[in-house]
């Protein structure tokens, strides 16, 4: 089974966290069924420089234009974003570098049986229109805001309805982005959901005497309560919400993982509160610098105002640290039973409850564990390679 992965949501050696969830449903898919062959396009908006003070712009130029990823060929062309009116121009540009980059890849001697898409606008639009041309089937993974925010802007919506009803198949990553995918125009039978799951070993298991030697080594207070909020600094992750939450938990202390945009509007709003010394920003994490944070943290929050799978509450659990997240989208999917933690309401008095009864009352963090254990990866792998032989068949 040859399989042709195109997403702009994946991982390069400029950003290696971008995307990692398509990538580590790839790298799954591999591990248990080693016979798929998997070559990946992952375009990068195209920039002139790599100076640093172009900041993520910047960023863009330095990604390599081929890299090879845990074994996997990884080729990152370049399209055209506009500025302002690059959202509607975006599915035409990225459409011209697929094309262009795919005869490339043929010409010398790839040969494929199925596209493997992720994200429907801008993605899947140019997908559908390179799969129509090589008569090729393929599917489209959806992965959040591509279904619950971005089909709020008319064209977009009637150019994703036009994917979900192009596509040999579509997929969701939980159930409630395949009923909005549903209600969006999808023919039910034609949209699967294939749920995101965590890797056990790398986000190892971290019992109350084990945090006293990971809060040694990351720098951190022994016998403080440790409150970490991992994601993109953005308004939509709720960041500001848990810093607000922060002044009615004393004593507290709030990590942040990420960056973004709003870094220093998050400073400011921590020190107008009065927490700015019990805030830390921890930057950008690899997958193994943040295993140890989850470690190391009484509690997970996640304030987002919308989410298709969050990984990082499995994360986390999966250490043994239980989490409060907004009960929003898929996290109720994810966040079921008691011992997994708890969900809230997205305002700040209920985030400072919910955080405030998790470090009051501490939940076994052996149970948080073995909750999470029952996401592994293998049903997802098993379910995605027969999807895949189905289509390949049918297509034959």
């Amino acid at each position: 089974m040859r399989i042709l992965t195109i997403s702009t949501l994946y991982p390069n050696a400029a950003n290696p966290r971008h995307g990692i969830f398509v990538e580590t449903r790839l790298r799954q898919l591999k591990k248990h069924y080693p016979e798929t062959e998997i070559t990946v396009i992952a375009p990068v908006p195209w920039f002139p420089s790599s100076h640093p003070i172009f900041g993520r712009y910047g960023e863009h130029a330095s990604v390599p234009v081929k890299e090879t990823r845990y074994g996997i060929p990884v080729y990152h062309p370049r399209y055209l974003v506009i500025p302002k009116i690059g959202m509607f121009w975006t599915p035409t540009t990225l459409a011209r570098c697929l094309q262009k980059q795919i005869h490339a890849l043929i010409n010398a001697g790839l040969e494929f049986d199925l596209i493997d898409g992720h994200y429907f606008y801008p993605d899947g639009v140019a997908i559908a229109a390179v799969a129509k041309a090589l008569r090729k089937p393929f599917t489209v993974t959806a992965r959040g805001t591509d279904i619950n925010l971005i089909p709020d802007y008319p064209s977009a919506r009637r150019q994703i309805q036009q994917v979900l009803s192009a596509s040999n198949h579509n997929v969701a990553v939980c159930e409630a982005l395949r009923t909005a995918m549903i209600g969006l125009g999808a023919t039910p039978d034609r949209v699967s959901t294939l749920r995101n799951g965590v890797d056990l070993e790398l986000f190892s298991f971290c019992d109350e005497s084990q945090q006293a030697g990971l809060r040694r080594a990351l720098g951190l207070p022994l016998n403080t309560p440790i409150i970490l909020s991992v994601g993109l600094l953005i308004e939509r992750k709720g960041h500001h919400l848990v810093i607000d939450a922060l002044r009615q938990i004393p004593g507290a202390v709030l990590l942040i993982a990420g960056c973004g945009p709003l870094r220093k509007t998050l400073s400011v709003l921590a020190a107008k509160y009065g927490v700015a010394d019990r805030v830390r920003f921890l930057g950008r994490l690899s997958q193994e610098e943040l295993s140890a944070y989850y470690g190391a943290a009484n509690v997970l929050t996640l304030a987002s105002d919308r989410e298709g799978w969050a990984n990082v509450l499995l994360e986390s659990m999966a250490c043994g640290t239980p989490v409060v997240a907004t009960n929003i989208w898929g996290t109720p999917e994810v966040v079921q039973q008691p011992r997994a933690g708890l969900l809230v309401e997205r305002n700040v008095n209920a985030i400072a409850a919910g955080l405030l009864q998790i470090l009051s009352n501490p939940l076994p963090r052996a149970a948080t564990r073995r909750y999470a254990e029952q996401f592994d990866w293998f049903a997802t792998s098993e379910g995605q390679y027969h999807l895949f032989r189905r289509l390949i068949r049918s297509a034959t």
